[in-house]
């Protein structure tokens, strides 16, 4: 366990902030896409067009295409379209966006992709009597959807954003790419410098299934508080 101590001796330290990075790249991710589910449930729920090809086209590509790949292009494709433009004023020099940023944004792209689909099939599975109670009763569209829909859509939605969760959490690992230290990427590092990849790859595994395991403790006590009644 001398490997785990903290400070200059082991590698305890070092981990558990890239624990606290693995964590604070997942909960961005996941609100951004959370945001972006949002807006393309509501095109692949409209009666436009034009709006469910839209929503059809973002959650196809970020489904089918690889998750390293998504990152490497937002990665390099961002770095490569900041220059471009930077050249425009005169700087020729590299500029690359900052790591943390980029994994967020692209990790969560993917993720609004099946949530997307989550928060789709969610609100398509309340009673359609629903819809028209709240329309019976004169209720505005943004306050019955507020108030009415939108609950009872999380709650039906609660099962899968856990597994959403879950698919998120675990592609942060795919990031070390970027150099960015997060489990993976410190795992990594310590294997090399000690030459010891077993253990710590072995560590980063049982730090993966604790985070795992608290995140599963948190949504089943979420699920319980929000079938009250059901």
């Amino acid at each position: 366990m001398e490997l785990l101590a903290y400070g200059d001796t082991g590698w305890g330290d070092e981990l558990f902030f890239a624990t606290l990075m693995t964590v604070a790249v997942a909960i961005t991710a996941i609100f951004i896409g959370f945001l972006l589910a949002a807006i393309f449930a509501s095109f692949k729920l409209s009666n436009t067009r034009i709006l469910n090809l839209i929503g059809s086209f973002y959650t196809t590509v970020f489904r089918g295409v690889p998750e390293l790949l998504v990152i490497y292009l937002f990665f390099f494709g961002s770095s490569g379209a900041v220059m471009y433009v930077a050249k425009i004023f005169g700087y020729d020099g590299y500029i690359e966006v900052n790591a943390f940023l980029t994994g967020a944004i692209s990790i969560g792209i993917i993720s609004g992709a099946y949530s997307t689909e989550v928060f789709r099939g969610a609100v398509q599975a309340i009673n359609r009597g629903q819809f028209e109670a709240s329309e019976v009763l004169g209720l505005k569209k943004k306050i019955y959807y507020y108030k009415v829909i939108i609950p009872q859509m999380l709650r039906l939605a609660l099962p899968n954003i856990s597994n959403v969760w879950q698919i998120t959490l675990k592609d942060t690992s795919l990031i070390s790419v970027t150099g960015l230290v997060e489990i993976m990427r410190q795992s990594y590092i310590a294997a090399g410098s000690t030459r010891d990849p077993l253990f710590f790859y072995s560590f980063a595994a049982v730090l993966y299934l604790f985070l795992t395991f608290l995140s599963l403790k948190l949504f089943n006590n979420l699920e319980k508080h929000y079938s009250k009644g059901h």
